[in-house]
């Protein structure tokens, strides 16, 4: 019997923000579980210097570990995208020069998290090379990577967000004593959280005026820009969100709840390297009116910004409505990340959800 040709797809992760880690993390689940009889990977690792190196299809070299986050190191190799949007051909030149053929790409499949990867900026390039990709295009990575625009496009469509107030840098630096007021304006205690981060990078909880300085600095650490948003008191409760096929209705997923324990935040540690931290609970215990209300509202945020391919909606519930807190246009990953867990908790296996996200990649028109 003849093989059937497999679709050959560009693993892209790694990158220049804080999250390389995380991102890497995430290559390494998703090369764990593709179906090697459907599919031909070429894992492409992004340095944090960005450069665009082949690394090895090798999943327990990106496992995620808290005494050694993995990372992608910079072998020597470049590979190059099509020369023009009429090839699909993939090249790379290896350390001694050498320049060879990676073959023919059918869709990119990038996982990057946080700035330069996350916000639109490699959606643009792959755009520009003319070859699909699974995920969000230009607009919505870039709008849902924007806390405060992400809150501007909700409160349009009728979405409950936190209060908030946004600063830049300059701004702060100018007049802080005007900033300080309109902070402590919200009541305290409030959340100081750079605009355009991800995986609670940079975030300070402010119990006090006194505190706000170094919560600014730490935002401004990571962004030029930076929110202030009104704490929210409820449960945490996440799902996940995916296009519909062939033009259908978005489809979201069950509940998922997080509990946090020790701590005042689901922080980055809580996430990632202190799994004592807090319990991820999937299905949530919701009422059956409860579950169809946060499934609305999560389906009306996505398509608020125009999202595409797939999208995790975090919420503050409070018992009678649904706060959004974030939208999340590539969120984490790994087989115990809450978006796969919330489709698997839904009928739909890690490796099911993956041959389902290059299908929409395929498909989808942006």
């Amino acid at each position: 019997m003849t093989a059937q040709p497999t679709t050959t797809v560009v693993l892209l992760f790694g990158g220049r923000s804080s999250e390389h880690s995380i991102s890497c993390a995430t290559a390494g689940g998703v090369l764990s579980a593709i179906d090697r009889d459907k599919y031909t990977v070429i894992p492409v690792g992004i340095t944090r210097e960005g450069a665009f190196t082949l690394q090895p299809d090798d999943a327990d070299t990106f496992r995620l570990n808290p005494e050694a986050m993995p990372e992608v190191v910079d072998n020597g190799t470049r590979v190059h995208w099509p020369e023009s949007a009429a090839s699909r051909q993939l090249t790379v030149t290896d350390a001694e020069g050498t320049t060879r053929s990676l073959g023919d790409v059918d869709v990119v499949f990038p996982i990057l998290h946080g700035p330069f990867g996350e916000d639109g900026t490699v959606q643009g390039l792959i755009e520009l090379t003319g070859l699909p990709y699974v995920g969000n295009g230009v607009l919505a990575s870039a709008m849902g990577m924007n806390k405060h625009f992400t809150k501007l496009a909700l409160e349009a469509a009728g979405v409950a967000v936190a209060p908030w107030v946004t600063v830049s840098a300059q701004q702060w630096q100018r007049t802080p004593d005007v900033w300080r007021k309109r902070a402590s304006s919200l009541g305290f205690p409030v959340f100081v959280k750079p605009a355009r981060a991800g995986s609670s990078v940079g975030v300070t909880k402010v119990s006090s005026t006194e505190e706000l300085d170094a919560a600014f600095a730490t935002a401004f650490a990571e962004d030029s820009t930076a929110l202030v948003e009104q704490a929210m008191t409820g449960r945490e409760i996440e799902c996940g969100v995916l296009s519909g096929r062939d033009g259908g209705e978005t489809r979201v997923s069950v509940a998922g709840e997080i509990v946090v324990t020790g701590r005042d935040f689901y922080d980055f540690d809580a996430k990632y390297l202190d799994v004592s931290a807090a319990e991820l609970i999937c299905p949530a215990p919701l009422r059956d009116g409860e579950l169809w209300q946060m499934q609305r509202t999560a389906a009306r945020a996505f398509e608020s910004i125009g999202g595409a391919g797939l999208a995790r909606v975090d919420f503050f519930f409070d018992g009678t409505e649904f706060v959004v807190n974030e939208i999340n246009t590539l969120p984490g990953f790994t087989p115990i990340s809450m978006f796969p867990k919330c489709w698997a908790a839904s009928g739909m296996s890690y490796p099911e959800l993956i041959d389902e996200l290059i299908e929409l990649g395929l498909e989808t028109v942006r």
